[in-house]
């Protein structure tokens, strides 16, 4: 069973173009998870017009925030793969059957992505390529290549992951694909599956080099470090 989890807040514009190249990729027994963190626009409305009883929405109380939210998604799911969307990109058909292929052998899969506007014009067609994308330790612990709309992973990592830890100052793409690169079989595939949509009302700022202060930054990365080694050691 495959569980999508998607973050919803105020995406009323992309939102049906995003659902429509996700289910049709979907068995009927999969599910997609939405988790909104608040949307005051017609996201919701959108949502439930399509009367599918494979979208199963939860509704935040109050706001989470990114990484909250994508939590909440992934606390809901009841996929044996899971798979994360933002609310405003474009699944290229492939993206399922590549994904679960590299899930036989792999815990984590990474699919690369065309970077495009809001029209969806090619502007990078690897992601890959500009963001130095591969798997590692010590690179991605000094830079994630794990992007969260690229990534698709199996139960056993989902129960490493949750929860997220609280007091975690980076997003939760960065927290997965640390745990997966220390303890778990990670792989990167080269195939654009993913239509990566940039626009002035991304929250994510991905593909843009980072202005913190380099303290900020190695406390982030050492608590990132201390976190994830005593989740790891807790599951022993």
């Amino acid at each position: 069973m495959i569980s999508v989890c998607l973050a919803t807040f105020n995406g009323e514009k992309y939102i049906q173009e995003q659902l429509d190249s996700i289910l049709n990729q979907l068995g009927l027994g999969d599910e997609i998870i939405v988790s909104d963190d608040g949307s005051s626009d017609q996201t919701l409305e959108i949502i439930s017009a399509y009367e599918d009883p494979r979208i199963h929405v939860f509704k935040n109380h109050e706001r989470k925030g990114i990484v909250g939210n994508f939590e909440n998604a992934m606390k809901n799911c009841k996929g044996d793969y899971i798979f994360l969307s933002d609310q405003d990109d474009v699944w290229l058909p492939q993206k399922v059957e590549i994904s679960l292929e590299a899930l036989i052998e792999n815990d984590l899969v990474v699919t690369n992505c065309s970077v495009v506007d809001e029209n969806l014009a090619i502007i990078f067609p690897s992601y890959f390529e500009i963001a130095n994308s591969r798997k590692g330790f010590l690179k991605n612990f000094y830079r994630s290549s794990y992007l969260g709309c690229c990534l698709a992973f199996n139960r056993k990592l989902l129960n490493i992951v949750l929860p997220i830890p609280a007091s975690l100052n980076l997003f939760h793409d960065w927290w997965i694909g640390f745990l997966a690169d220390t303890s778990f079989k990670t792989i990167f595939i080269e195939t654009s599956c993913l239509l990566y949509r940039r626009h002035n009302l991304n929250v994510s700022t991905t593909t843009e080099k980072s202005n913190q202060k380099i303290n900020k930054r190695i406390f982030d990365r050492f608590q990132l470090l201390y976190l994830g080694l005593y989740r790891l050691l807790k599951r022993n």
